[in-house]
């Protein structure tokens, strides 16, 4: 009835209803990563409508290939995506965290407390959390071994499948950014990650993967005479087609003279010709473009000597031109309509050569001033290769965030345990209704330490009991202040101190963690209505079979 008074054209749910049906939703998404987390979590197979498959532990990855309908659960699918920008890891534990915070508010939503209470409460204990990992947990960089960094990516692998060589993985991808590492105008050090370049072959095993000084390309030189080694390189950056020139469709030429048909010819073999001889004039003696190079136009450069490459990547050219200081041109047209092609846009390297690299052959483009580095996978098959570029590129972001912030947490539940009971604690001190949401929120993050030693087939709720009851003594007994590193070695399956296990991670991953499971929890939590339109085309349809 209330909809004919209203007319709204749809259906609508309100209330404690539509907050049931959206902690299910989010709890079902939270269910599907949460058995991949942690250093023994299972992996996920993923099979896509037209039947490719992607085996993967990556929580951002296994999101992006679900199909989900779901507003709310949409809503963690965004979550782990923003977390998998801005730090590049962690995005299963923020999904997990989530939803556990989301299920405790609807509890306490049955329980008779206000939406607005719980939500301000998760701010003020989100607040306090963050407060308390930056001033009481966080360690110094500077005071740690050099090694941690070491340990650092080796955490973050630790979840993945390269686990087992992680030892050799962590130092090679350690060894990847300090290459690349730059120094910005305030004398801060940067580490883009996006001059790292990820290349895969198959074949070999995982250990036999190298890091190649240098940016690598996979592709070949066009033809068999170009030398396959330049030094001091000039390299022209192209985005068009090297082939003879055709007319554009649709244009019509009579020829009433059978002689001008030959004079066209001529003509369309000249135009190519002027314009390969307008790069090699300007110095160039590496051409590299994105689409194809004919026949006719690789006979010019091998005679003139100059090394071309056809079909790289679109990124890549980008990224080696601003490596070598070039620019990548879309065409040769200048201002006045003429043709010409301007030395400016020529970058240079040391050198330019094609290696030999396992079965494949690679171009690599070398700078001594530039940092670039590229690693190159071996593996098996393309499902274990894709899984290993993931969790290369996870742990090339830990590393970036940890060298850049400068501080870094102790792993394994640590900090979750730490901040659950000093919440606890904070809840207490609270006076009103807000001490029920901080001390839900306290209890949430045990999820993190639980789901981990569920995980590896322990009793969580018996090393987790005993992983607060270090944490506890850590923060009422100052002289056993190190206890606030102990976390959970689910290998041996008791609670050992993190920071000397060498299990890290850098502190901004977990603070971002935090602030985004708890947004989006209250995003979700604010919702008491869901209205869904009838789409407009049905209801036509509608009116014209049954107007009669």
């Amino acid at each position: 009835m209330s909809n004919k008074v209203l007319m709204i054209d749809g259906d609508r749910i309100s209330g404690q209803d539509v907050r049931n049906q959206n902690v299910t939703a989010v709890t079902a998404i939270a269910n599907i990563v949460k058995t991949s987390f942690g250093p023994i979590g299972l992996d996920k197979m993923l099979v896509d409508n037209i039947g490719d498959v992607t085996i993967t532990n990556d929580g951002a990855t296994i999101l992006k290939m679900l199909e989900v309908e779901h507003p709310a659960a949409k809503v963690l699918v965004q979550l782990a995506d923003l977390q998998d920008q801005e730090v590049g890891d962690g995005t299963t534990s923020v999904v997990i965290l989530a939803a556990e915070l989301l299920k405790r508010a609807n509890e306490l939503v049955q329980r008779k407390i206000h939406p607005t209470v719980i939500i301000s409460g998760y701010r003020i204990a989100c607040q306090e959390a963050i407060k308390y990992i930056n001033e009481e947990l966080a360690i110094k960089v500077d005071t740690l071994p050099k090694d941690f960094i070491v340990n650092t990516a080796k955490t973050s692998m630790s979840s993945k499948t390269i686990n087992d060589d992680s030892d050799f993985f962590s130092k090679m991808v350690v060894e990847a950014i300090n290459r690349v590492k730059t120094i910005d105008y305030k004398g801060d050090a940067k580490y883009p990650v996006n001059s790292i370049n990820i290349l895969k072959a198959h074949g070999k095993s995982a250990k036999e993967s190298i890091l190649v000084e240098g940016y690598a390309l996979n592709c070949t030189v066009a033809a068999e005479g170009m030398p396959k080694r330049v030094q001091n390189a000039k390299i022209a950056f192209l985005d068009f087609n090297l082939a003879k020139t055709k007319m554009k469709l649709g244009q019509k030429v009579v020829v009433t003279n059978v002689n001008d048909l030959e004079a066209i010819r001529d003509r369309e073999n000249d135009i190519i010709k002027e314009r390969i001889q307008l790069i090699i004039k300007s110095g160039a003696n590496v051409v590299l473009t994105t689409k194809g190079i004919d026949d006719l136009c690789l006979k010019y450069f091998v005679e003139a000597g100059c090394m071309a490459v056809r079909r790289c990547k679109k990124e890549d050219l980008k990224r080696i031109a601003k490596a070598c200081g070039g620019t990548v041109l879309i065409t040769l047209a200048n201002l006045d309509g003429e043709e010409s092609f301007d030395p400016t846009a020529l970058g240079t390297a040391d050198q330019v050569s094609q290696d030999r690299v396992a079965d494949d052959e690679l171009i690599v483009v070398k700078n001594s001033n530039k940092k670039a580095a590229s690693i190159i996978l071996r593996g098996a098959n393309s499902l274990m290769l894709d899984e290993m570029e993931r969790s290369i590129h996870d742990s090339l972001c830990i590393v970036k965030r940890a060298l850049e912030s400068g501080t870094i947490v102790p792993g394994g539940g640590a900090v979750e345990s730490a901040l659950s009971i000093y919440l606890d604690n904070v809840a207490a001190t609270m006076g009103s209704r807000k001490q029920l949401a901080i001390s839900e929120f306290a209890e949430s993050l045990l999820v993190i330490p639980k789901q981990l030693a569920v995980n590896a087939a322990l009793d969580a709720t018996d090393l987790v009991a005993k992983l607060r009851s270090y944490h506890h003594v850590a923060q009422t007994d100052s002289t056993k202040k190190s206890y606030a590193h102990s976390g959970l070695d689910l290998f041996a399956g008791k609670v050992k101190n993190n920071v000397e296990a060498g299990v890290l991670e850098p502190a901004v991953a977990k603070v971002k963690c935090i602030k985004f499971a708890t947004e989006a929890a209250i995003t979700i939590l604010r919702i008491d209505d869901m209205i869904t339109l009838t789409p407009k085309q049905a209801q036509g349809d509608d009116h014209a079979g049954h107007g009669h």
